[in-house]
């Protein structure tokens, strides 16, 4: 059964087509999504999340249609997602942006906070331990500084940060929009080992990956799709896709 599916999936730009009547699905698995620049990635990410409204077509989500829903909705019925550009909130701590990923599941509410603390600071506690376990997971290291600001940690340690705040509310399905992009080889290295483990404790979590780096992609997806101008032009293993005459195509030219 197919955790998420998109049917003639569309979105115009006045006259561009960025996504072009894909069809897409994903079981309980990991796919690669990839293509050249400008090709429709980001924004399809942006479109199954809920940032951009189709122009036409559907998605479909755990069998319910949630074509045109909000991001608010799509992350709460179990999609999330990170960025290519660091999207955490630099004036706050490490654990503060973990916590924001939690917005969706926390059941307190502002009158309860009132009338009854003591439920909140149980929650809040419930809340941090889940924050601290994640950090641990990504890097140790990380636990005993997550209540310094973030502006105080290396770049590859904020990646692991966007990462573990999309996953502490437990989602679905997951979205990696360049989860290495600015790290160095070792670097990335280590990023695949990170999206590695989260699978082997939860196998419950599909993701969809854009990456530019083909050895993140041969590592960790068994699946790939590419894109070109909207379009989808492949969909297969990876040894297959770099077969495949059109995507040689997209890539190299004529």
């Amino acid at each position: 059964m197919n955790v998420m599916q998109t049917e003639a999936l569309t979105i115009n730009f006045g006259g561009l087509k960025a996504v072009d009547e894909v069809d897409f699905a994903i079981g309980d698995e990991v796919i690669g999504l990839i293509g050249p620049n400008g090709s429709g990635k980001t924004t399809f990410l942006n479109l199954v999340s809920g940032i951009y409204k189709p122009t036409g077509g559907k998605i479909v989500f755990e069998q319910r249609d949630i074509t045109g829903a909000g991001p608010d909705v799509v992350r709460q019925k179990g999609i999330a997602r990170t960025f290519q550009t660091n999207r955490l909130c630099l004036n706050l701590s490490v654990m503060d942006n973990i916590l924001l990923g939690l917005y969706s599941r926390q059941k307190a509410t502002w009158w309860q906070a009132i009338l009854q603390p003591a439920r909140c600071r149980r929650e809040m506690a419930r809340d941090i331990d889940d924050g601290l376990a994640i950090l641990h997971h990504f890097n140790p290291a990380l636990v005993a500084r997550a209540y310094e600001p973030v502006t105080a940690i290396p770049l590859i340690d904020r990646r692991r940060i966007e990462i573990a705040r999309a996953i502490v509310g437990r989602p679905r399905l997951l979205l990696l929009d360049e989860p290495t992009a600015g790290l160095n080889a070792e670097e990335t290295g280590q990023i695949i080992g990170d999206i590695g483990r989260i699978r082997q404790q939860d196998h419950r979590i599909s993701m969809i990956i854009i990456e530019h780096d083909m050895a993140v992609i041969s590592s960790i997806c068994q699946r790939v799709v590419v894109l070109n101008a909207g379009r989808k032009i492949a969909d297969d293993c990876f040894g297959e896709v770099c077969k495949n005459e059109q995507v040689r195509r997209a890539y190299l030219g004529g």
